[in-house]
């Protein structure tokens, strides 16, 4: 059955999808079936285009995601006929502008994989066209072979025996014949090669093969030419390309015999020529097509891999190279205020600067996808200017874009990386040019950071460590600390700080600096910080049963800012407490200043519920943050946790009188609001009684205790840490 003749059981005559894949079909038919040689009627090739249509549709939805049935779409296409040279652009275009209109997958999908769905099956459809195409071309080259070996047979037989029967093949023959003689005078010429060369047969006949040397000619053209005239080879076969008496390109596949007496003495060349001009136009074109960015024309990252490639390579390329790697700072903004047709008017005026700062074939600038450009310069390292060329990138992007009557500022991030050629891959130059970006944009943007080997260590080891979180906590490798909180009143434990921490099982033991700000970027925070909520309860509880007396030891627990806004803290939490049979008031959330800043009612809601269950709450790290005291008032907390930076000073003798002031004046105001303040960081005790007598209520440090094993809480011994 002909693809065209493929039906759907499950499509009824008022589906709706059918009425969509039909509307599809019509509109594609209407875009292509002008550039077609096919025989078929608008009508029925419009039927052939809806289950190629269906297929395309099906693919897009398909979990997974398989773009391989466009390729078949592709091939099926060629073989109705559509080989035109504008064929292929007016296919793809339909199918970039309507498939994704006519035939969106389920709203679950987000917008960019719909889009980049859709990329890649007009990506496997160029393929298959371009494959079946060839495909054809070839069996097209074999049968014209065969025709043109079947002339040279019938043309020497004629030189030998009959005239007449030669002049009827030459004349008749639809492909160009020439004879010249052994020192390359051309002597005779079909019809069919002066159409070829645009008429005038004297201008074909009167000359030299030697005369009709072309730039695009390789070296060994004229070497098999001349080797064919003495005698030295029988024939040889080339692509090769002539001027027309117009001045125009003509391509042909040039097939070149020598053709001997009786004897064996070379008399004649014979020249069969296939005119293959706009086959080649068309595979330029999807060369082109495949090499370049649709939206701004420049390189893509198919072309810019191809030349770093050949760039990295000692024996192919020059000696040295740079990279330039750009991100567009704020680029998302102007697309989710402004739309994405503004976004793509941007990255087309952004591609048009960028093309102005280089010039000379050494220098390249690209498109790797979405607001990236990259930027490739070889030769000399005398010549290789990469740090000039960002500069010159950055001073351009600060002349504002006019866009509909809207001035645009621009400003990017590039990573450089440079050196000799033969030492880096392709794939290890564009990861370090990545790193590099990247760590411009974290300091700010708008600048440019050479790739650095130490660094770039430590964001592979970021990303490992990323890599290996989600696996982590299934596997046990995390465990909890605990610190002492002590009254200062009477050096009692109050309660203790769980501290978690990550025994890697390469990287040892991790602190929650090195891996907790990797675990809020990746969500993973939400369910370790239940984990360690979890642990810590359940401890809590049994060191109550331990405690001679039976009294509760309170257990800080730090909250991330991105638990606050976990919808479901408040019910998760109380779960917690109740399993563990924990009483809330046994519990302080320690959450950073820092999260508080700019939070309105809403973010505050939870924090509110639990402190109404008798839940502490702890503002920590207080004073590193914005510090505004006036909203004390309208915080759920009970406690501020000193940080340590303000009582560093007293360490010594004596003691920084500025900060025994603000001790002084913060545990005042505190107090006055019915606030407990805590201490971090007490390392002597001559800064442990000092801010006893300010009157801070709770204190924590290396003079009580290091973090350690829960079994240690109860034979806390005090240690001056400054002594040990």
């Amino acid at each position: 059955m002909s693809p065209g003749a493929r039906t759907n059981e499950n499509e009824q005559p008022g589906d709706e999808r059918a009425d969509r894949l039909r509307r599809f079909a019509r509109i594609w038919s209407r875009a292509i079936y002008p550039s077609t040689a096919t025989s078929m009627t608008n009508e029925e090739f419009e039927e052939y285009l809806i289950p190629l249509s269906r297929d395309l549709s099906d693919a897009l939805h398909a979990r997974p995601f398989d773009p391989r049935p466009a390729f078949e779409v592709g091939a099926a296409l060629v073989s109705a006929h559509c080989t035109d040279v504008e064929a292929l652009p007016r296919i793809l275009g339909v199918v970039d502008s309507y498939l994704v209109l006519y035939c969106a997958p389920e709203p679950s999908l987000p917008v960019e994989e719909i889009r980049g769905r859709s990329a890649r099956l007009q990506h496997s459809l160029a393929a298959g066209f371009a494959g079946a195409l060839q495909e054809r071309t070839r069996a097209e080259q074999e049968a014209m072979s065969r025709a043109a070996l079947t002339a040279q047979t019938e043309a020497e037989k004629a030189l030998h025996t009959s005239q007449a029967r030669f002049r009827a093949v030459f004349e008749d023959a639809a492909i160009g014949i020439g004879i010249a003689d052994i020192a390359g005078r051309v002597l005779d010429v079909n019809e069919a090669l002066t159409t070829m060369f645009g008429g005038l047969e004297h201008h074909v006949r009167s000359r030299n093969v030697s005369d009709w040397v072309h730039p695009e000619d390789g070296p060994e053209t004229w070497r098999m030419q001349r080797e064919l005239a003495r005698g030295e080879r029988d024939s040889f076969r080339i692509e090769k390309a002539y001027y027309r008496n117009d001045g125009s390109a003509l391509w042909t596949n040039l097939t070149v015999s020598l053709l001997r007496d009786a004897a064996g003495i070379p008399q004649y060349q014979l020249a069969l020529m296939e005119d293959i001009t706009e086959r080649r136009l068309l595979n330029e074109r999807l060369r082109y097509e495949a090499t370049h960015d649709a939206l701004t024309g420049l390189p893509n990252r198919t072309m810019f891999f191809e030349r770093l490639d050949e760039a990295l390579d000692p024996d192919r390329g020059a000696s040295h190279f740079g990279v330039c790697y750009l991100d567009l700072d704020g680029f998302k903004a102007v697309n989710d205020s402004l739309g994405h047709a503004v976004g793509d008017q941007l990255l087309v005026a952004v591609a048009q600067t960028l093309q102005r700062c280089v010039s000379g074939p050494d220098q390249l600038i690209a498109r790797l996808g979405g607001d990236e450009f990259v930027a490739l310069v070889t030769g000399p390292p005398e010549r290789t200017d990469t740090t000039g060329l960002a500069r010159r990138i950055l001073t351009a992007l600060e002349e504002p874009i006019s866009l509909d009557g809207r001035e645009l500022s621009v400003r990017g991030s590039i990573g450089i990386v440079d050196g000799a050629a033969g030492l880096l891959d392709p794939a290890e130059v564009l990861r370090s040019a990545d790193i590099s970006m990247y760590r411009a944009k974290s300091a700010g943007g708008n600048r440019y950071a050479l790739s650095d080997a130490d660094s770039e260590a430590r964001t592979i080891a970021r990303h490992s460590l990323t890599n290996n979180l989600p696996t982590a906590l299934d596997s046990g490798e995390f465990f909890i600390e605990y610190q002492p909180l002590v009254r200062l009143s009477d050096g009692t434990v109050r309660g203790a700080e769980a501290l978690v921490r990550w025994l890697h099982p390469v990287h040892g033991v991790l602190g929650p600096d090195q891996f907790i700000p990797l675990a809020e970027s990746t969500g993973l925070i939400v369910p370790l910080g239940r984990w360690v909520l979890e642990q810590a309860a359940r401890q809590a509880c049994a060191w109550q049963r331990e405690s001679a007396d039976g009294s509760p030891l309170r257990v800080n627990v730090n909250l991330s800012p991105c638990q606050l806004s976990y919808p479901g803290l408040v019910s998760e939490t109380v779960k917690v407490l109740e399993d563990a049979g924990l009483e809330p008031s046994a519990l302080c959330l320690e959450v950073t200043e820092n999260a508080f800043i700019g939070a309105d009612e809403e973010a505050l809601r939870p924090l509110r519920q639990l402190a109404d269950l008798g839940v502490d709450i702890a503002l920590d790290d207080f004073g590193t943050g914005y510090s505004n005291l006036s909203y004390l008032r309208r915080l759920p907390v009970s406690t501020l946790k000193l940080d340590r930076s303000f009582t560093r000073g007293m360490q010594r003798t004596p003691a920084d009188p500025v900060d025994v002031k603000i001790v002084e004046s913060v545990v005042s105001l505190a107090h006055t609001l019915g606030l407990s303040v805590t201490v971090e960081g007490v390392e002597t005790g001559l800064q442990a009684e000092l801010l006893r007598v300010l009157g801070c209520d709770t204190a924590q440090g290396w003079y009580y205790a290091r973090p350690g094993p829960p079994d240690r809480l109860h034979t806390l011994s005090l240690v001056d840490a400054a002594s040990g």
